[in-house]
């Protein structure tokens, strides 16, 4: 054997004599075991089970010699046969003390660790592993360090409370701990009874200065105290619930009985954990969850024949059914949602671009939202608007509403439609209250679960049509629901818990804008839809509307065709419209007439030219007798804007004997009454330069009439036709029977410009006319006509009253 030196640092005290004598007494070379999943600290005293045959051959000859070993952990623990690489270099002198042989190739051995070693070489290659080692000591503070006793009392204290928390440490070893008063052996003795994973402990082994060493478990007792302390939290906690959930068992069990002995049925106790079911798996909000469950507790109180049980069931009905977190995916695919929107509708060139500008936009901040999250920024995922309120506004016929089908299939998002005509109960919209007998949501609320999707598209129908009594104001209402900013916590007054609204698309429909209330329109993107050219309808009808009438009726394309030359002669003669509603229902006719031509006469197809279709509908229903409307003087052709679209109207006026009366009438409104009175006051302040007497009207009567007196008419912008019809009158020149006029006319002669500009002039492009005199301040309003109309007509844009009697009259 070869005594070896102890390593000690500067500040290290001498080595006990008994430790000396260990250290002088331990070989320089030993045989190495391997051990897994462990280290082994001096002064310890562990059993292990060793089955590898080379560890079994070592201990063999261990104790046939002295009986010491080095024992030295795996690095890996996966490895079977470890070589040098596979362990550590730092390990502890082990005794072995005791061997039993379990049989089948196993030893339990008994160890004491004596003194920690580094590895200075490994030998050659024999029965078992063995290595040259260097025996290594510890850096102890000095006798009387304040810093060290200090350390040493807060080490004592902490392994106190780690005793008293765990079960496995016994009350001995803290007795043992107290009475050691050794810095070095207290360290080994605390850090043999911890657990700890290989890697902590062999950094713990390899620790030189004892105070570092005291200030590591130190910690480490920290973290296993927090650790114990944290899962006793957890265990209280789960068997609180635990506990909880078995006391309302017994309770239900003994309510279960209860009922039973009472006669009642066990079904309600089965429609109670049903709609519990349904609660959880609704994803509603957290204050309709709440809500939701209240109701139920109260539903279990109650017995089935109580009138309130069927009023709480069909709360929770409505509850649990609502949309709360289901969504359908938008299609964000541009040329696929414009294929679909030509597919489904000719020309509305504008009302396609707004739905692709959406499309764009969500498509964007789809984009932006995703880069965003990947560079870990957050500006551009806070939550956005993402509902949009247009309102289509044209006269009937012209496809507001099937235009909203065909945006919502483009999306790829549910539809629902809303009627709003004729509503005039606020509760419609908010729903009613609960306490009143048949209670139930609004129509909102309805339309979200028969849609089934919190980002549908939403048709509100005829909006301009609302009314209000003493129910209340519906349009009031409808400000709340239409309103970005306040659609998110919509709350039905039957609901009473909020429901977001703002990721619905809501479009409205209307014939004319005056009916809406200010505020409601205020929150709307108003899109006019003019009427159609006689072009466009001809598209239309051939494109769309005969190939339906084909399928509706039972006929092959081949069984029936209509000329173009037929179709312009239906549209100009057969119907008189905006839209297209009345041209599709002769479309029908024609079809059906079809029909019973092929069937009763056994005709293979009907071809349809312009004298077929007079055979076959009879004589035109309309034309325009412009002509002879305005062959005498005092007639002017004028245009106007009707809740079915622009049409033009005649201005006659009439001259007898009296003296300074003026009578109008064709049941007029009060602004074209006014509109009247400041024509006739221009013509008499203007009567001299206009060649006529300026005395005429000392013993003159003027009768000013517009026909259809049937229909109600209002607004400033025929002043230019009276003052035309007058003058006209009172000069006897006629007006031009292909000039049409529209513009508001002040007492100076200004004209000013009017609204309807896209309806007035589609109504004389209609009507036949040639030349259309506008205010000139209407000279953008012109860029939304389609070109073939303003190709067709010739526009005298006038600022002054002279420049339309200039144009007008003969």
């Amino acid at each position: 054997m070869v005594d070896v030196n102890v390593k000690n640092g500067n500040k290290a005290n001498p080595v006990p004599v008994q430790e000396q004598r260990k250290a002088a007494s331990i070989p320089s070379a030993l045989p190495v075991l391997p051990v897994r999943n462990m280290v082994l600290f001096p002064y310890a005293v562990t059993s292990i089970v060793v089955g590898q045959p080379r560890s079994l051959r070592l201990l063999e000859q261990a104790v046939d010699d002295d009986c010491l070993v080095a024992i030295v952990a795996y690095r890996d623990p996966k490895v079977q046969e470890p070589q040098p690489e596979h362990l550590y270099e730092t390990g502890c002198v082990a005794q072995v003390l005791r061997v039993v042989n379990q049989g089948r190739d196993r030893m339990e051995v008994l160890l004491q660790g004596l003194e920690k070693f580094r590895v200075l070489e490994w030998l050659g290659d024999k029965d078992y592993l063995s290595a040259r080692i260097e025996v290594l000591g510890d850096i102890e503070p000095e006798k009387g360090d304040v810093e060290a006793e200090a350390v040493r009392h807060s080490l004592v204290q902490e392994f106190s409370r780690l005793v008293t928390t765990l079960s496995y440490l016994p009350d001995e070893l803290l007795h043992s701990v107290a009475q050691t008063e050794d810095y070095r052996q207290l360290t080994y003795l605390i850090s043999s009874s911890m657990r700890m994973d290989v890697q902590e402990a062999q950094d713990l082994l390899e620790q030189e200065d004892v105070v570092a060493k005291m200030l590591k478990l130190i910690d480490m007792i920290h973290h296993e105290i927090e650790v114990m302390e944290l899962g006793k939290k957890i265990q209280d906690e789960t068997r609180g619930a635990m506990e909880k959930a078995q006391r309302e068992y017994v309770l239900r069990q003994q309510l279960k009985a209860i009922r039973k002995e009472l006669g009642e049925e066990e079904g309600s106790q089965v429609k109670v954990e049903e709609y519990r079911e349904k609660i959880e798996a609704s994803g509603m909000t957290e204050e309709a969850r709440e809500q939701a469950n209240r109701e139920l507790a109260r539903l279990e109180r109650l017995p089935e024949a109580s009138s309130e049980y069927g009023v709480i069931l069909t709360y929770l009905d409505w509850l649990t059914t609502l949309p709360w977190s289901t969504v359908t995916t938008d299609i964000l695919d541009i040329n696929q949602a414009r294929a679909i929107l030509d597919e489904d509708h000719y020309g509305l060139d504008k009302i396609k671009e707004r739905i692709v500008e959406f499309l764009a936009v969500r498509q964007l901040r789809q984009q932006r939202a995703g880069e965003s999250a990947d560079t870990g920024g957050n500006h551009l995922l806070r939550r956005e608007r993402e509902g949009a309120i247009l309102c289509f506004v044209g006269p009937p016929g012209i496809g507001k509403t099937s235009l909203g089908h065909s945006i919502a299939r483009a999306l790829g998002r549910k539809l629902h439609r809303i009627s709003l005509g004729g509503i005039r109960d606020e509760a419609e919209i908010r729903g009613h209250r609960r306490t009143y007998v048949g209670a139930m949501p609004g129509r909102f609320i309805k339309a979200l679960r028969d849609v089934g999707s919190r980002n549908a598209v939403l048709l509100l129908d005829e909006v301009d049509k609302l009314g209000a009594d003493w129910r209340g104001d519906p349009a009031s209402a409808l400000l709340e629901v239409l309103d970005p900013e306040q659609n998110r916590d919509f709350r039905d007054h039957y609901l009473e818990v909020a429901f977001d609204l703002s990721q619905l698309m809501f479009i409205a429909t209307a014939n004319v804008l005056d009916s809406i209330p200010g505020p409601l329109r205020d929150r709307l993107e108003v899109i006019s839809l003019p009427g159609y050219t006689d072009e466009e309808k001809l598209n239309i009808a051939q494109r769309y509307l005969v190939p339906r009438q084909r399928r509706e009726n039972a006929l092959r394309p081949e069984e029936l065709s209509i000329s173009d030359g037929a179709m312009l002669k239906l549209i100009r003669e057969y119907t008189r419209e905006a839209g297209v509603r009345s041209l599709d229902r002769r479309i029908g006719a024609i079809c059906r007439k079809a029909v019973g031509r092929i069937a009763e006469q056994g005709a293979k197809s009907l071809a349809v030219d312009e004298t077929v279709l007079v055979e076959l509908l009879g004589k035109p229903m309309f034309f325009y007798d412009l002509a002879a409307r305005v062959e005498l003087p005092g007639v002017a052709t004028g245009l106007a804007v009707t809740a079915v679209g622009g049409d033009i109207l005649f201005v006659e006026a009439s001259a007898m004997p009296g003296k300074k009366g003026l009578t109008i009438t064709g049941q007029l409104g009060d602004v074209m009454r006014e509109s009247a009175q400041a024509a006739l006051s221009y013509v008499r302040s203007q009567a001299e330069s206009l060649g006529i007497d300026p005395q005429f009207y000392e013993q003159t009567d003027i009768h000013i009439h517009i026909p259809a007196g049937a229909i109600p008419k209002d607004g400033p912008s025929a002043g230019v036709t009276l003052v035309t019809a007058l003058v006209s009158l009172l000069t006897q020149r006629p007006v031009r029977h292909d000039v049409g006029m529209t513009g508001e006319v002040t007492l100076r002669g200004l004209v000013l410009p009017v609204g309807g500009i896209k309806d007035k002039v589609l109504a004389a492009h209609r009507a036949g006319l040639k030349t259309v005199i506008l205010p000139k301040r209407n000279e953008k309003d012109l860029d939304d006509l389609p070109q073939s109309v303003r190709d067709s007509l010739s526009f005298i844009l006038a600022e002054h009253v002279d420049t339309v009697l200039k144009a007008a009259l003969e």
